[in-house]
């Protein structure tokens, strides 16, 4: 496994993050691969720390409609099983989404962020998690309807009580972050270390504004959805292996013609579409680290290939042709 600093911090996490999204009793109508059980995602999660991947993703609303905290409860039950487990891993987890969290009860209970809901909500994931810390608090989404005042307030308050170590943002536009580091450094606080972005080569509108605007204020990005829902992991111009979520569907009915250039790229090269997917992402010096979801650990072990990849100037130059950027303003573009 390879590693890097997360943002501007000295923090350093490995090159791929294990997403969790899929732990638990997960419902398809939210557009997931389907639920992992808990037998097989404390397998996933002890094979990824053989494997050196020592940053894990989650979110106090992860387990799926009905059972919001499942996700933050079953890493607490592998947490409890000891063997240092806790202390090799840098958690990340998310505040702002609500759902039905029972931690908050009233008008209070609407979606949103504010110093009442982040203490509140924080205790609730800390004894979901079996911890007394969290090494990243991520905002899910910015409320725009608070303060940066007020946010700072909470944050700063759990860092000085040890509660979390690091804040994080999640689906920030790039005045969203400029914003909460102007605020941050006003009140000599370090503000945000990380943004988690959906970002693949099938969306690329990243790199018009929150891009950027991570690199330029040191934040490092962490990129959910990075294989486009599953369907830059599929060779399409074969019999699928495993069948296209919904949302891969209507993607591939628009970049069928792309997707199929794709995968004749990845045969000339002898490497699979995921890991040159994931390779690219890599080879972005505004990423931190590709979220991965494997549903197996079969899965996980296969993934791990695409840190080893290397992506050269002429294969770059064919994914740009394949996949053109949004704006001109390319990542890979050198200056």
């Amino acid at each position: 496994m390879k590693y890097g600093y997360l943002g501007k911090s000295g923090l350093r996490v490995s090159r791929l993050c294990l997403g969790t999204a899929a732990f638990g009793a997960l419902s398809a109508s939210e557009g997931e691969y389907g639920s992992v059980s808990e037998k097989e995602a404390f397998r996933i999660m002890d094979a990824a720390l053989d494997a050196g991947i020592n940053f894990f993703d989650t979110a106090n609303v992860y387990g799926g409609i009905g059972h919001r905290g499942a996700t933050e409860e079953m890493i607490g039950r592998w947490f409890a099983q000891g063997g240092s487990r806790r202390e090799k891993v840098v958690l990340g987890t998310k505040v702002g989404r609500v759902f039905e969290l029972d931690e908050l009860d009233g008008p209070n209970k609407a979606q949103g962020l504010s110093l009442y809901k982040i203490r509140r909500h924080v205790e609730a994931s800390l004894r979901r998690l079996q911890t007394d810390h969290i090494e990243l608090y991520q905002m899910h989404h910015v409320d725009r309807h608070v303060q940066w005042e007020e946010l700072w307030e909470a944050f700063e308050g759990l860092a000085r009580h040890g509660k979390v170590d690091y804040i994080g943002s999640s689906n920030f536009a790039g005045r969203d972050m400029m914003n909460a580091q102007t605020e941050a450094k006003a009140r000599h606080f370090m503000g945000l270390i990380s943004e988690q972005h959906g970002y693949n080569l099938l969306n690329r509108f990243p790199e018009t504004d929150a891009l950027p605007t991570a690199r330029e204020l040191g934040i490092g990005v962490t990129v959910f959805s990075p294989l486009a829902r599953g369907l830059l992991a599929a060779d399409v111009t074969k019999p699928l292996q495993r069948p296209l979520t919904g949302d891969a569907q209507m993607l591939l009915a628009t970049h069928c013609s792309q997707m199929e250039q794709f995968s004749a790229l990845c045969r000339e090269i002898g490497e699979k579409e995921a890991h040159v997917a994931l390779a690219w992402l890599l080879a972005n010096p505004a990423i931190a680290a590709p979220i991965i979801g494997p549903s197996s650990v079969e899965e996980l072990h296969d993934t791990l290939r695409a840190v080893e990849v290397v992506l050269d100037d002429e294969i770059l130059r064919q994914l740009e042709a394949i996949f053109p950027p949004t704006s001109e303003l390319s990542m890979f573009k050198k200056t």
